[in-house]
């Protein structure tokens, strides 16, 4: 929920559904438009509030979770090490306003909390930027277009992640 800090309420910002995938890839009127092998799809919301500051924050500690099995199975490998010899994994980065949704008000899913398009687009290119500065294997959707994405989900290994301004 989006309040000022002044009434005390911490801003949830930046929202994304992680999933561990051995393939991905997004297709956009039958070309694709982004594809990677063993890695981490990401679908991302930008939000009314974001900045370019929760921007790298939210990309560090993409990079940064240990999700990835090691040889006793257990999650404690990162994308940039998933298989404990230096390879590095894909991300694949798709931008999905739906995430943002108010669905307990009626029956209509509400997009309050979504930022702006021209702001959601702008906050969607900066975090594909600075991903792309931070790891060498980053693809993407096409911002604002019907994108069919294809995935085959490693596990089933999938996290909700939520940054707010305390984090």
């Amino acid at each position: 929920m989006h309040r000022s800090e002044s009434d005390g309420t911490i801003l949830k910002l930046m929202k994304a559904v992680i999933q561990r995938v051995s393939h991905a890839s997004v297709t956009v009127e039958q070309r694709v438009v982004g594809s990677i092998a063993a890695g981490l799809l990401m679908f991302v919301c930008a939000e009314r509030d974001d900045s370019p500051q929760i921007i790298e924050k939210f990309v560090n500690k993409v990079l940064k979770l240990r999700i990835f099995s090691d040889t006793h199975g257990k999650m404690n490998r990162s994308i940039t090490d998933i298989d404990g010899m230096g390879a590095v994994g894909g991300l694949l980065i798709v931008s999905q306003f739906t995430l943002a949704a108010k669905l307990w008000d009626g029956n209509r899913p509400s997009f309050t909390n979504a930022a702006p398009p021209a702001n959601a687009r702008r906050c969607y290119e900066d975090l594909l930027g600075y991903a792309r500065s931070q790891h060498p294997i980053v693809e993407a959707g096409e911002f604002g277009a019907d994108m069919k994405v294809a995935l085959l989900n490693d596990g089933p290994v999938t996290f909700f992640m939520e940054l707010d301004q305390a984090s």
